[in-house]
């Protein structure tokens, strides 16, 4: 499997990675088995996060053998010295190993204050002092503080929502980092599972020799179908061009990414999902959303109080109170004209 370099951190990972962030929603059997044959497919590099759950525990049951052969990063959303420390102690501990390769700081809303001596960036340079790091990036959903960040001088990696129906603005960053010396890791490749085309989205990031997607693999067919494309390893052609084109002309606009940056809903609405629900049903299996737990989460967004604490902290601005109105009437009229299908 092909190694690209990691900016300029000396690591070397594989272009085609894993996200382990869907792994939290296994047993722990299949999840150690699913990282295992991860590792026998060629996948030498695992990201993951101090915030989810049990990822890094299943992470050191199943690779802790083969630690010397792997890098890893994992993620701390504390914003002070004590608690990013507390978290990478944590983390070596879950995922048995004496060191993490990189320290990222998680989905932060600016960037971090290198002079504070209680702050997170001082915890991280403190962990690097004590040999639990070996090296400091950050990851964020603003386009706005990932530019901050990159001009900031104070990170060796970003990782940032990237994917072929990303805007120009957004994309740009690759070669920004490519121009600081910064490793570029990709999450969302899939844009929270939009896309479904994997010979398409391993094209796409190919076309960019130094951003490396981590694909979230929750299952062992999942597994297998980016297996299957790191071995085709498909160049972008005239056709994968024109279906991309199509791609980012239906999904453009008002489209949720499901960052999940405007949870948690004060009256309980899962706006990460319902947001985005007329794409879920026309874009996977329908029946999933038409149970009636679904119809009581969809129905839950007449609680809407449009406090608007949702769209503020949205980072692609988008008018979510609105726009899951308009979800609930799109998903009441699919469900009457697909029910006598169930």
């Amino acid at each position: 499997m092909k190694k690209i370099p990691l900016g300029s951190t000396g690591l070397l990972v594989t272009k085609t990675a894993m996200g382990c962030l869907p792994v939290q929603r296994c047993d722990m059997d299949y999840a150690v088995k699913l990282l295992q044959a991860a590792y026998d497919g060629g996948i030498r590099y695992f990201d993951t996060a101090n915030a989810y759950t049990d990822s890094e525990e299943k992470i050191g049951l199943a690779l802790s053998d083969v630690r010397d052969e792997i890098v890893l990063s994992t993620k701390s959303q504390s914003r002070t010295k004590d608690g990013v420390l507390e978290h990478i102690a944590l983390s070596l501990e879950r995922m048995k190993t004496d060191h993490i390769d990189l320290f990222q700081f998680h989905q932060v809303p600016e960037v971090p204050d290198p002079n504070d001596p209680e702050g997170a960036y001082a915890g991280a340079l403190e962990a690097k002092r004590r040999g639990w790091i070996d090296h400091i990036g950050v990851t964020t959903h603003r386009v706005k503080v990932a530019e901050e960040c990159i001009a900031s001088g104070l990170f060796e990696t970003l990782q940032f929502p990237f994917s072929y129906i990303s805007s120009d603005r957004d994309l740009a960053l690759a070669e920004k980092c490519k121009e600081a010396g910064m490793g570029y890791i990709a999450m969302k490749g899939l844009a929270g599972g939009m896309l479904t085309n994997v010979r398409a989205c391993h094209a796409f990031m190919k076309q960019y020799d130094n951003v490396v997607p981590i694909w979230g693999i929750q299952k062992f067919e999942e597994l297998e179908q980016w297996l299957a494309v790191d071995r085709e390893d498909p160049d972008m052609d005239e056709e994968l061009a024109a279906f991309i084109k199509r791609e980012r002309q239906e999904l453009s606009g008002s489209f949720c990414r499901s960052c999940g940056y405007c949870m948690p809903c004060p009256v309980g609405i899962e706006i990460r999902n319902c947001a985005r629900m007329n794409m879920l049903l026309r874009r996977s299996p329908w029946q999933q959303y038409m149970t009636p737990e679904w119809q009581a989460k969809m129905e839950k967004i007449n609680d809407c109080l449009e406090c608007h604490r949702c769209s503020s902290r949205c980072p692609y601005q988008l008018d979510t109170p609105n726009l899951l109105k308009y979800m609930l009437k799109d998903y009441r009229e699919f469900y009457e004209t697909h029910k006598d299908l169930l």
